[in-house]
């Protein structure tokens, strides 16, 4: 074990002591009814002669006694659907207010979304992609942790006008 220059390697001593515990009844065909475990941790050369020390802890087994914190689970993850997916969603969201009129322009969209017109533009142009390219998308399971595809990949692809050379190409 390699250690820093006026570090002290450390030395471990293991002491285990058998006997009863005092007050109860032991089994006469038992060797010992319980057990305790004695841990003594010291600096390299301290346990020279037989010189141990005083134990720091002492439990009973049926007490576990760990120098570690007992780790909390992880907490289930939660499964996520994948930011692309939501933007196209949001732009066919963004399609249908514009269609029925209920927006007046995309100006409207990004005041009330509180983002930018260019923000919006770049969000709506998902919608100049192939219909099996949305599809794909729109069908991309929840909880991937690095989706294959992002928006800002897939613009390049929406400035190619012919579907079928979107598909082919990607």
């Amino acid at each position: 074990m390699r250690t820093r220059p006026g570090w002290i390697e450390p030395e471990i001593y293991f002491r285990i002591i058998h006997g009863a515990i005092q007050g109860q009844q032991c089994d006469p065909m038992a060797a010992y009814c319980e057990q305790m475990v004695e841990i003594v941790l010291g600096p390299k050369g301290a346990f020279e002669n037989g010189n141990i020390g005083a134990p720091r802890l002492r439990a009973p087994p049926s007490r576990v006694v760990s120098a570690v914190p007992p780790s909390s689970p992880k907490p289930a993850r939660v499964l996520k659907t994948p930011r692309v997916v939501e933007l196209l969603r949001k732009a066919n969201e963004w399609k249908v207010l514009l269609e029925s009129g209920k927006v007046a322009n995309q100006a409207d969209i990004a005041r009330r979304q509180g983002i930018t017109r260019a923000r919006v533009t770049q969000v709506m142009g998902m919608l100049r992609l192939a219909p099996e390219i949305q599809e794909q998308i729109l069908t991309m399971s929840h909880g991937i942790c690095r989706p294959p595809i992002s928006e800002r990949l897939l613009r390049p692809v929406t400035a190619i006008t012919d579907c079928h050379d979107q598909v082919r190409d990607h």
